[in-house]
């Protein structure tokens, strides 16, 4: 039986933790191997599956309480809400159970909620001005030049490398003139931050790719994005900083050995300016 290799915070016992990782390594597998076409059906399905499969999944059984969930949607709406004029319209990629979305709908003309999973999904109770859309994982099914603010939080990890300027390209063409996209993801250089993290030195979970900041920004670029910022920061309490400034940590961060970065990755300082917050505008 294969053993957990590092300290992690996960309230689960042992024998789950493992269950999962070998779940979701056997279809986060599939879907690396499949083709193009094949993976637009596999990312919906393949999701509902790990989720029927694993129902202590930590996305299924949240750890923080339903109060604290919401008080952490409330101030990432009011940061986001904070970049847009009143009575934007928003697209949320990657929406989940929908929370954030339907605080944001309280100050949106409308939110648009993209998501690949039925099983989270459903236990959405949606307002009015929430339109939820199911996607294949690269497809943005909203009118073009419409959207003024696009957000993800922990998405572009788990795209195919081969899709993600699909779905980025997607995303430009569903944004306004001046329309802003807000990517949070995790720094490849402090992962793996799936759970192969327990297990292997690179992700074979559904992470199924890990960018450093400098990485996602030449893919932003190739999709037509000019003009970027960096924050800091989490929950919607954030602060910008240079991206020159994050740009210079990975390059030193990413010289040093593998164990190095497993011991410096978790400190505090590191973690601030490795976790990417990029703001990319059309």
């Amino acid at each position: 039986m294969k053993s957990l290799r590092w300290k992690i915070h996960d309230p689960r016992q042992p024998e789950q933790i493992l269950e999962h990782y070998e779940v979701e390594k056997t279809l986060a597998a599939r879907l690396r191997a499949a083709s193009r076409s094949e993976r637009r059906a596999l990312y919906g399905e393949l999701y509902d599956e790990l989720f029927r499969r694993i129902p202590h999944h930590p996305q299924l059984v949240n750890r923080a309480s339903p109060e604290a969930r919401r008080r952490s949607a409330r101030r990432q709406a009011r940061f986001l809400l904070s970049l847009v004029a009143d009575g934007a319209s928003i697209l949320e990629i990657g929406s989940g159970d929908c929370l954030l979305a339907a605080e944001l709908a309280r100050g949106a003309r409308a939110v648009y909620a993209v998501d690949v999973s039925e099983e989270m999904t459903r236990l959405a109770a949606r307002p009015q001005n929430l339109h939820l859309i199911l996607s294949d994982g690269c497809s943005i099914d909203v009118p073009p030049a419409s959207i003024q603010l696009a957000f993800s939080n922990q998405l572009m990890e788990h795209l195919h490398p081969d899709d993600a300027v699909e779905q980025l390209r997607n995303i430009y063409a569903a944004l306004a003139d001046g329309g802003k996209y807000f990517c949070i993801t995790p720094n490849r250089l402090s992962g793996p931050h799936d759970v192969s993290r327990t297990f292997d030195d690179e992700a074979t979970g559904f992470h199924l790719h890990e960018y450093t900041v400098a990485e996602l920004e030449l893919l932003f670029r190739s999709a037509g994005f000019s003009r970027f910022r960096a924050y800091l920061g989490v929950d919607g309490t954030y602060l910008r900083v240079p991206l020159a400034l994050i740009r210079a940590t990975e390059s030193l961060l990413g010289r040093a050995p593998r164990t190095w970065r497993r011991a410096l990755g978790p400190l505090a300082p590191l973690r601030a300016l490795l976790g990417i917050r990029l703001l990319a505008i059309k």
